[in-house]
């Protein structure tokens, strides 16, 4: 037991010796970590994504990040230059860092910063960092019927699809927000309304009088926020005396041809006649004998008096 600890202190002591020469590397190898694996960034906002060096004994590493996306490689930072999409928009910051002015979103990717020191015992190695830009939603396409009537039921629509992440969809009416269950608000509503946040739709399901007003949808993400312009919806109420008359004039148009077709039968106005019925035949010697077949023509036995 004595043997070896004594052992391993000539171990220790011989390390010392020989580090303090610089025989022995004082690290065993390069060591990378990063502040967030996970980054969000939005649309022309800068960003920086960190690989941090936690040990090295090489004085000049070799630095490079790779950005992969659809599982495609491509350099950002090589040979001590900035590359790529990245060109004239970002920069290398000690120890490693790149910082980017103003992201867009086809810098959402994943990102390796690779460091190689080819003095540490361990030359290598390599972080991997996914960026995700968030896009502030465009202004929503909205659709908002002009006209409906007490008692039917309707829908209004609301499509956004420039954002990321894909926005949530808000209602108002007459500039107040429709809550997202109307039977949690205290103000008395048509509750048979019912909203999709995530495809936009607002559907009522027995339309109320209550109901007519102005209508705007809002989409809004992380990013930020767009409203369509306010639309008029007007509800208006059954018009029984507008339903009778026409029926009834369309009763009364029918019976009226029904009427003219009957009295054109009874006139015999669609009879039909023979052919010849009303052609007469010349009498026998009216002017015109034919002749024998044989002679090919006709001749006058008297003269026409005229």
């Amino acid at each position: 037991m004595r043997l070896c600890k004594m052992a391993i202190l000539r171990l220790i002591a011989c390390f010392v010796v020989y580090t303090s020469l610089g025989l022995i590397p004082s690290s065993l190898g390069v060591i990378l970590r990063t502040m967030d694996k996970i980054v969000w960034a939005n649309e022309f906002e800068p960003i920086e994504l960190t690989c941090l060096i936690e040990s090295i004994s090489t004085n000049n590493p070799r630095i490079e990040w790779k950005k992969i996306k659809n599982g495609v490689p491509s350099y950002v930072y090589f040979q001590n230059r900035i590359a790529g999409d990245l060109d004239q928009r970002a920069q290398l910051r000690e120890p490693a860092n790149i910082l980017i002015f103003n992201a867009t979103r086809s810098d959402t990717a994943e990102y390796r910063c690779e460091v190689a020191a080819i003095e540490d015992q361990r030359d290598f190695d390599e972080i991997l960092i996914s960026l995700a830009v968030r896009v502030k939603p465009v202004v929503p396409r909205c659709s908002v019927p002009e006209a409906v009537t007490v008692g039917t039921s309707t829908e209004l629509r609301c499509l956004e699809n420039e954002g990321f992440p894909a926005p949530l969809y808000r209602w108002f009416h007459n500039n107040e927000e429709l809550a997202q269950d109307p039977k949690n608000t205290p103000k008395p509503v048509n509750t048979s309304y019912s909203i999709n946040p995530d495809t936009g739709g607002l559907k009522f399901r027995i339309v109320k009088k209550e109901d007519a007003g102005e209508y705007y949808c809002q989409a809004k993400n992380d990013a930020g926020y767009a409203q369509c312009p306010s639309q008029m919806m007007e509800v208006y109420d059954v018009d029984i005396l507008g339903i009778f008359l026409k029926s009834f004039g369309g009763v009364v148009v029918f019976f009226g041809l029904a009427g003219t077709i009957c009295h054109s039968l009874k006139r015999g106005c669609f009879s039909k006649k023979g052919h010849n019925e009303n052609y007469n035949w010349p009498a026998p010697n009216e002017g015109v004998e034919y002749g024998d077949a044989d002679e090919g023509h006709f001749r006058h036995k008297s003269s026409f008096i005229i």
